[in-house]
């Protein structure tokens, strides 16, 4: 018998064979990593965790095999629910939308583990699909800020502040003081900035700009569509 026959796929939950359970695990596998891929093409933010994003891949397989080794079996069912239970998951997600993307990788391993492949496959797909679309949208692209602003000045030198205000001004689309604290027994003042230029303004003639300011040290810039893992 042919080991890739499709009909050798035919089973029950109660009754699976070894090549049914080989082929569940590999297609979780697959499309687990297909969501993993999506949610990194359209993360949105500072910086992501690889760490999630193979958690994404492996946390369908591990709900793939414990779907198969529960089948229709109510005791183990419940069985699972109390070791469930004893695990504490104290892990937190950043982002709301990080919670939807691990939804997405259960449910995929739900319909692997009880060999619901084709829902697996055409609602992996389907998130995917909807989720790139979702991205490309304007509402999601349109950011407020681009970035932080971090950079320190004297306290006392007065001229510099006011060439601050009115590069800020010109530059600057929109912008708004995050923190202001003071440094050196207060000889001079740590500005945090969130900033939007303004469209026909480069980032390397603003920091330009700044430079001249004759009092500024620690001149640094975060922008937001930086995706390197910190």
């Amino acid at each position: 018998m042919d080991m890739l026959d499709i009909t050798s796929l035919i089973t029950t939950v109660k009754n699976p064979t070894a090549i049914s359970i080989f082929y569940s695990v590999c297609l979780s596998f697959v499309l687990s990593s297909m969501v993993a891929i999506t949610y990194q093409k359209t993360f949105q933010g500072l910086s992501y965790s690889r760490n999630y994003i193979q958690t994404l891949i492996l946390a369908s397989i591990v709900v793939t095999v414990a779907m198969q080794a529960i089948g229709d079996n109510l005791a183990r069912g419940i069985g699972m629910m109390g070791a469930l239970a004893i695990i504490r998951f104290r892990s937190s997600l950043k982002d709301p939308k990080d919670m939807i993307f691990i939804f997405m990788s259960l449910a995929i391993g739900i319909a692997c583990g009880v060999y619901s492949f084709s829902i697996a496959a055409i609602g992996t797909i389907g998130f995917s699909i909807f989720a790139i679309i979702v991205h490309k949208l304007p509402f999601s692209k349109e950011s407020h800020y681009d970035g932080l602003l971090r950079f320190n000045l004297e306290n006392d030198n007065q001229e510099d502040k006011n060439k601050l205000e009115q590069l800020l001004s010109s530059s600057c689309q929109s912008f708004a003081l995050v923190t202001l604290r003071e440094m050196a027994q207060g000889n001079r003042l740590d500005y945090a900035y969130q900033i939007k230029l303004k469209r026909k303004e480069t980032y390397d003639n603003f920091m330009k700009n700044l430079q001249t300011l004759s009092s500024v040290k620690g001149l640094n810039l975060l922008l937001q569509e930086s995706t390197v893992e910190v």
